[in-house]
């Protein structure tokens, strides 16, 4: 665990400090001096002076930050009782308006075009996706005694999701992303059943855990294994590459669902009747379940895989952009679903989780190979750049969107702002994202006692 939380800790503090950056470059540009730019927070552990800019390397390995000349003076003029904060040149509140907008705005901005950037990258080399088909498994087959929307609307078990509001869909991640942002809306949905398509409509009901719209399936996937990790239940029963499981503990498998409905029981074996090439073979797992509820049984299914093209540089530029943009435009619709009733506990990340998450996707990635691996660290990152550039945009005090609420509002009356002003829209910033903090780390905890 501790290497994929050195990893997580490096990416994290990567995505901060090209943030950082982006601050620093515009501050230099503006004509506003730089005292200080660290890589790390905390004591430093090096330091090196080049021309009025002392450049440091923190002991803690997060973030970093870009320390302006003069961004506390409204403080020392709120202690010595100023009526104004002191506009000496090259400081921080002795730039105009615009200029101390620009800075703010620069942080976030980079942000944006290290996600752009990064998603290019990854969109020029191709990426190996992983996905299940569009057929579906109703959830109140396993679930028993639980009714979902598809429920209402009449799905069954086997049929195909076609198309969501006549855009036309073909596999999981496309079903997925047609309902996960509109919980609570009426849409259209095509199926095919039997060779035969039809319309039904179906309100995605939201789930507390995530914010996302679900509407209670499953997606089909043939139980035949495509992976099995050494030393767990399935490798030393003898299970193999291309196995295909026909019964589990005396139930028939369709699907793997059915599998995890057979697994609910907590059994303390998984007793299987497997399809090897046409011949009939007995296997038994002896399973241990954890604490949170989980086994371990070592053997994956198989999944529909392809590569997406390779793409030129402008190409791979201008597809980067278009999936910051629909990111972007995501994460504003998820913001809305906080005011909705979601489990905060669970649908908001701080820090240690962001930190954990990333770890888990560098180290199942580089499991897949280096490619692999670089790709999906690649995209996390991008994903948490752009939420990075939507949350210190909102226009809380102490963000970057709160002091450039609070330089327009001094640009369109044309006085400078009182020192009271600045520190108390501060302190109120202040408390407000200390206060989101803790909640996120409490959060945090809830989900590693989870794992």
């Amino acid at each position: 665990m501790i290497p994929r939380i050195l990893v997580g800790l490096i990416g994290l503090g990567l995505v901060v400090f090209i943030h950082e950056l982006g601050h620093f470059i515009i501050a230099r540009l503006s004509g506003i001096e730089v005292e200080a730019f660290s890589i790390g927070w905390g004591k430093p552990i090096f330091t090196k002076r080049i021309g009025n800019v002392e450049y440091r390397i923190g002991s803690l390995p997060i973030g970093g930050y870009c320390k302006m000349k003069g961004e506390t003076e409204f403080q020392d003029a709120l202690a010595q009782r100023k009526d104004e904060i002191p506009r000496e040149k090259g400081t921080f509140y002795g730039s105009p308006p615009l200029k101390r907008i620009a800075v703010a705005f620069a942080g976030p901005a980079a942000n944006a075009i290290f996600a752009i950037l990064a998603l290019a990258a990854v969109w020029g080399c191709g990426i190996e996706v992983r996905t299940l088909g569009n057929r579906i498994v109703l959830a109140s087959e396993v679930e028993i005694g639980n009714k979902f929307p598809a429920d209402e609307a009449g799905l069954k078990t086997g049929d195909f999701i076609t198309a969501i509001e006549g855009r036309k869909v073909s596999n999981f991640q496309e079903v997925q992303e047609g309902l996960a942002p509109f919980a609570g809306k009426r849409l259209d949905i095509q199926i095919e059943r039997d060779g035969a398509t039809s319309n039904v409509f179906v309100v995605p009901r939201l789930d507390p855990s995530t914010g996302a719209g679900k509407i209670g399936v499953y997606f089909w996937n043939d139980p035949i294994i495509d992976i099995v990790k050494k030393g767990t239940p399935a490798a030393i029963a003898g299970i193999r590459l291309g196995d295909r499981i026909v019964e589990a503990n005396g139930k028939k498998l369709n699907n793997t669902v059915e599998l995890t409905g057979v697994l609910k029981s907590h059994p303390s074996s998984l007793k299987l009747l497997v399809d090897r090439k046409g011949e009939k073979l007995e296997k038994t797992l002896v399973l241990s379940w954890a604490d949170n509820g989980t086994a371990e049984t070592g053997m994956t299914f198989a999944t529909i895989r392809y590569r997406t093209p390779t793409l030129t540089p402008p190409a791979a530029l201008v597809k980067g952009f278009q999936e910051t943009v629909k990111t972007f435009v995501f994460s504003l619709k998820s913001m809305a679903l906080l005011f909705q009733g979601i489990d905060l506990t669970k649908a908001v990340s701080g820090p240690v989780r962001i930190t954990y998450m990333l770890g888990d996707v560098a180290a199942d990635g580089f499991g897949e190979g280096i490619g692999e691996g670089l790709s999906a660290v690649a995209s996390f990152l991008a994903l948490l750049s752009i939420a990075l550039f939507v949350m210190n945009l909102l226009p809380i005090p102490a963000l970057d969107g709160g002091l450039i609420l609070l330089f327009l509002i001094e640009l369109i009356r044309g006085k400078a702002l009182k020192p009271k002003t600045v520190y108390v829209f501060q302190l109120v910033g202040t408390a407000i994202v200390f206060g989101l903090l803790l909640f996120s780390l409490f959060g945090d905890i809830l989900f590693l006692i989870g794992r």
